[in-house]
């Protein structure tokens, strides 16, 4: 039984639109290097719209709470040599009931994440941050550097920063009603 066959019709469409001619065999060749295909970039598929290189790290500033679980904080244990213990009382604390990063002093947004080394803008601990900076931003796009790109553009100044906070309140709508 092939492969096609044992992974069914459905799984073969799958494959066949995330690659393309998967299922094909190319013609035989005299040539030994066949010219390899084209990728082909659909408006389906997301595409990244953002570049945390060119971001003063935003994301590690604004946010008061970087929520860390238990799989964190075993995360950064492992990545230092530390017990959990150590780990959580070293680079994590408790507020308001919730598990979060520690912050410090940032010379650029006020402050930000431990882990944010303030000359590169870059994260220390990439390969062992948590969850929450794993997933972030969870689509194509990145809200803040969309504007830090927008305030750049009508500043015509590539080197503008804008100061970005984040607070919450209740909303009422003009009907009287919380949401």
């Amino acid at each position: 039984m092939g492969l096609a066959q044992w992974m069914g019709r459905g799984a073969r469409t799958f494959m066949s639109e995330l690659l393309p001619g998967f299922f094909e065999h190319p013609p035989a060749s005299s040539d030994p290097t066949p010219a390899a295909p084209k990728p082909t970039i659909k408006d389906s598929q997301p595409r990244v719209r953002f570049d945390c290189s060119k971001c003063p790290a935003f994301c590690c500033s604004v946010y008061e709470r970087v929520q860390t679980n238990r799989r964190d904080v075993a995360r950064l244990a492992k990545h230092f040599g530390l017990t959990f213990a150590q780990a959580e009382r070293r680079y994590t604390r408790v507020r308001e009931g919730e598990r979060v990063l520690k912050r410090v002093p940032d010379k650029v947004l006020g402050e930000a994440c431990m882990f944010l080394d303030q000359t590169t803008r870059r994260c220390t601990i990439y390969d062992a941050r948590p969850g929450t900076c794993r997933a972030y931003p969870e689509t194509a796009r990145c809200a803040y550097y969309d504007l830090l790109q927008f305030e750049r553009r009508q500043q015509d100044d590539d080197t503008v920063v804008p100061v970005v906070r984040i607070t919450f309140q209740e909303w009422k709508r003009p009907n009287g009603s919380g949401r």
